[in-house]
Order: C-alpha cells, then structure tokens, then sequence
C-alpha cells in the first residue's frame, strides 16, 4: 500500500460541515458527473486559477469506486505533477478547498494517505480526501450560477442602455452645433459629469438606477433643446399664418424673389425623384418643378416662413427642388417602413440654412440619390 504522511491537522467547522454531507442512498456518481460538478463548482466559487486546477485533479483521480464516500488518495508528488504547484503551494490549496467546503479530509490513525486492499487485491477502504461535498451541493452551483448569469445580462442591458443615452446626447450636442444661439455650455457640463460618475463596461462595477436615469433626463434635455431649435415645424407662432392656397405663387415678400440663375437639369430633378411625376404626369420642364415644389411644401408640413427663407437664400428653383427632395426622403422612408424623418417641415428649414451656409450642395444630394436608385 501506498503511504503519505500529510502532517497534523486542525479540527475546522468547514471540515466537519463538509464531512455530514452524504450522497442519497442508491446514487451513483460517473466520473463525468464528478468533474462536471467540479467545473460548476469552481465557477460558482470563483476559485483563483490554482485551486481550479487542484480541484480538477483531484476529481480526475477518482477511480470511480461504488462506495458511499467518493474517495481519493493522491501523493503530494503526483498533485505536484498534474497541477504544476509547488510542495507548499499545494498544502496552502487543499487547506483552501476544506475551508470552501469542497474536500473533506478523511485521515487515517497515523495520518498517512492510503488504499486499503483486500487479500485479493481489491480495494474495500481509502484514506485521502472526500470529495462527495462537490457533488450534494450541486443545486446549490447550478443556482449560483443562475443567479450569477442574470445578473450578467442585467448589466450588459444597463450598460447597453447607458451607451444609447450617452451616442443620443453626443448627436443632439453635435446638431446644436448649427445653432450657435442656442446655449450647449449647461449640457456639456452635466455629460461630463455624467461621464466622471460612469463606469466602465470592462470594469467591476455596474451601472446605478440613479446613474441611468441622469443619462436619460439629459437625454430628453438635449433632444427637446434641438427640436425646439429646429422650430419642430410649427414652433415659431409668433409668425402670421399663411391662409393663401398652396398653389399660389409666393410673391408678397420681396425675399421670394429669385435668387441668382444657377441651371440644374430639370432630368437630374426627376431621375433622383421619382415622386415628381407622380404629379406632372409627364415630361417635367422648370416650371413644372417650381409649381410642384410649391404645392408640396404643405405636405411636408414645412412653414411658409420656411419657403420665404428659402426662397430668399436659394431662389424660387432651388426652393421648390430642395422641397421635393425632402418629399422623396419622406416617401422613400414611409415605403420601407420606416419613420426616421419625424419632422420634415424642420428638416426642410435646416436643409436651406445649410445649403445658404455652402454646406449642403443640391446637386450632389441629387446625384446621390440618382445613384442609390440606379444600384
């Protein structure tokens, strides 16, 4: 028989706790079973790399014996060989495993790890380390680590929901860009105290109900300023409403008169905007896209004062283009289902500031979109 001295041992609660741990009566445990639940276990536990692999040898060892106890035996030597840890390394992780209740010593009278045999060669009795606490708590890992993996997903949806927050208040920063008199300072304080107060998703931490509902407060803030910057279409009530019909041409105010002739073709207009047809119900020569244009401003629900302004920056032709291409956009997106565009009367008025800025071309918007049809 093999004999391994393993030194005195003091008596612990973990060691007592582990020893009144005893599979049903008639389980039989696999070798597969055993070192799974040691998989599950250390995972549970959230053992240090080094009682992992001591755990996991000591479960590979195990000769699959039909006893009540499951039994094993290794010398300190062979641990050594299969898990790399040294001498004292090894001592410090079996005391480890005992104090978590995973092993429980089973010494012999003159403290040695060893078989006892039969006079046939049969083993009857071992003295070693019982590992049957690994397998009765193996409800307790499976709900550990159930716990474990909801909690996992619950932060990876916080910090996902902190992230939209965050990308949503960037963009809306970076439109009131184009608003120089609308105040940003207040905004851009509280995102980066925001981001001071916020971890990291590859920290330790998670993310605060209290931190999550900032986020979106600013949030809401930065979104609403830049809607109410944009006029939403029908914020300016200050301005007298235009009763006149739509197909009036626009002529009271001395800005609807033309601005400089610049020639955009008039087949360019209608390849990159089929909806122009849909109303000339044939050939489309400029006069056919200035009154069109003029029609549709309504439909887009852009504000008269809109097309005043546009009409002064653009003239009464790049007006009525720039109106229609907004209309294909919006018809483009309601065929595809999808409702991006929810105020296209603002989008209008921010589409002539720009392009009056020389920061938006209309020809280029308009090959564009000839190109995209035409792939």
């Amino acid at each position: 028989m093999e004999t391994v001295q393993t030194g005195g041992r003091p008596l612990t609660r973990a060691a007592l706790a582990g020893g009144r741990r005893a599979l049903e009566d008639g389980r039989t445990v696999s070798r597969r079973e055993l070192a799974a639940a040691g998989r599950d276990a250390a995972k549970a536990l959230r053992l240090r790399p080094a009682l992992r692999a001591l755990l996991s040898a000591l479960c590979a060892v195990w000769g699959e014996q039909e006893w009540d106890r499951l039994i094993v035996w290794p010398s300190n030597q062979h641990l050594c060989a299969m898990t790399g840890l040294s001498e004292r390394a090894l001592r410090y992780g079996l005391r480890d495993l005992v104090a978590f209740e995973l092993i429980t010593p089973r010494d012999s009278a003159n403290g040695k790890r060893y078989a006892v045999r039969a006079p046939g060669g049969a083993i009857i009795d071992a003295f070693g380390f019982d590992l049957t606490p690994v397998v009765t708590r193996a409800a307790e890992w499976a709900t550990t680590l159930r716990a474990a993996a909801a909690e996992a997903e619950a932060r990876g949806r916080a910090f996902d929901t902190l992230t939209r927050h965050r990308r949503a208040v960037d963009e809306a920063l970076s439109a009131l860009e184009g608003y120089p008199r609308i105040r940003r300072d207040d905004l851009i304080a509280a995102r980066e105290a925001l981001m001071l107060e916020s971890p990291r998703r590859r920290g330790p931490g998670g993310v605060a109900d209290t931190l999550l509902e900032a986020w979106g407060e600013l949030r809401t803030m930065a979104e609403d300023r830049f809607y109410q910057a944009a006029s939403a279409g029908n914020s300016r009530r200050h301005l007298e409403q235009n009763t006149s019909p739509t197909s009036e041409p626009c002529t009271r105010a001395p800005r609807e008169e033309p601005g400089p002739a610049v020639e955009i073709d008039p087949a360019l207009v209608v390849e990159a905007c089929p909806i122009l047809t849909e109303f000339a119900g044939g050939p489309c020569g400029p006069a056919d896209i200035l009154e069109i244009g003029r029609t549709l401003r309504s439909s887009i629900g852009a504000h008269p004062s809109a097309w005043e302004e546009a009409c002064g920056h653009l003239g009464r032709d790049r007006a009525a283009i720039l109106v229609l291409i907004v209309a294909q956009l919006q018809d483009d997106e309601t065929r595809r289902g999808e409702n991006r565009m929810r105020n296209p009367g603002g989008y209008f008025r921010k589409l002539v500031r720009l392009a009056h800025e020389g920061r938006y071309g209309i020809e280029l918007e308009l090959q564009a979109m000839r190109r995209r049809r035409m792939t």
